[in-house]
């Protein structure tokens, strides 16, 4: 796939992910705690001075670094998402070390070197990388650690309830793309994401670990995960019901088999890390 380079994000991909973020924050999981360790320990630093993370939607990943780290800075191009980053961080008196900013992971507006490490959870995929690749460079002193997180979907609970899950995606997906509902949207295969970075020439060392991260959840949370999906969001905003989408018949596969009763998820992480 050619990907148009430029500076900031592409509307289209920002669009995708308006409208929902109170669901998005409500549902979606925090990445697992082992990755400070194991980020920090390719640093070569215990604090680092200043995580960017980019991509940084409602807070989830940015105020993950807040208690291990002097300073953390998101890098996030929807007002919406932004804000309710903001809000909620007012409303938990959550640490004045965190801050959340305009901008893209094309164009942080950040002064050279300045960082220690460079994050994208869940956000990678959606950015044009030869641009992204770029200015993580630009931003991470020599040593710094340039990392890409995301999870599979869905998370391991329970395998009829996963393939209730997958299908329902499918459908939703398909139905999206027969009515021409993602016009200008540009994902890009995240099994790539190593070659990209590899072929950048941007960083020193390049590999890719894989971690996993233990929360709960129920049927709700399911449904939940479901609706904080931006192609299902765009369905919804589009004027089509939840029956239309599916979304009725998943809710009642999910209650029947997993209920309100809260079980163990496991949420297994791929993260591609660059050195530069």
């Amino acid at each position: 796939m050619t990907v148009k380079i430029s500076s900031d994000a592409n509307p289209a991909n920002v669009e995708r992910f308006a409208g929902f973020a109170d669901l998005y924050d409500a549902y979606r999981p925090q990445p697992p705690r082992e990755l400070i360790t194991v980020l920090t320990q390719l640093a070569r630093m215990d604090r680092p001075r200043l995580v960017v993370d980019l991509g940084s939607g409602t807070g989830l990943s940015t105020s993950f670094w807040a208690e291990h780290s002097e300073r953390v800075i998101g890098i996030e191009p929807g007002a919406e998402m932004r804000a309710l980053a903001r809000a909620r961080q007012n409303a938990n008196g959550s640490a004045r070390n965190v801050e959340f900013r305009e901008g893209s992971s094309s164009r942080t507006d950040l002064p050279d070197e300045c960082a220690d490490i460079v994050t994208c959870s869940q956000s990678l995929h959606w950015m044009e990388p030869v641009t992204t690749f770029a200015e993580s460079a630009r931003i991470l002193r020599d040593g710094g650690v340039f990392a890409a997180y995301d999870c599979d979907w869905p998370p391991i609970i329970d395998w009829e309830a996963q393939r209730a899950y997958e299908e329902f995606m499918t459908h939703a997906e398909t139905l999206g793309n027969a009515r021409g509902f993602y016009p200008g949207v540009v994902r890009l295969d995240k099994a790539g994401h190593l070659a990209r970075m590899q072929a950048s020439g941007k960083f020193r060392y390049v590999n890719e670990v894989v971690l996993h991260h233990v929360e709960t959840g129920n049927a709700q949370r399911l449904i939940g995960l479901a609706l904080s999906q931006g192609g299902v969001a765009t369905l919804l905003k589009r004027g089509l019901s939840e029956s239309e989408i599916g979304v009725d018949q998943l809710r009642e596969r999910a209650q029947r088999l997993l209920g309100e009763k809260l079980s163990r998820w496991y949420f297994c992480y791929r993260v591609r890390i660059g050195i530069k």
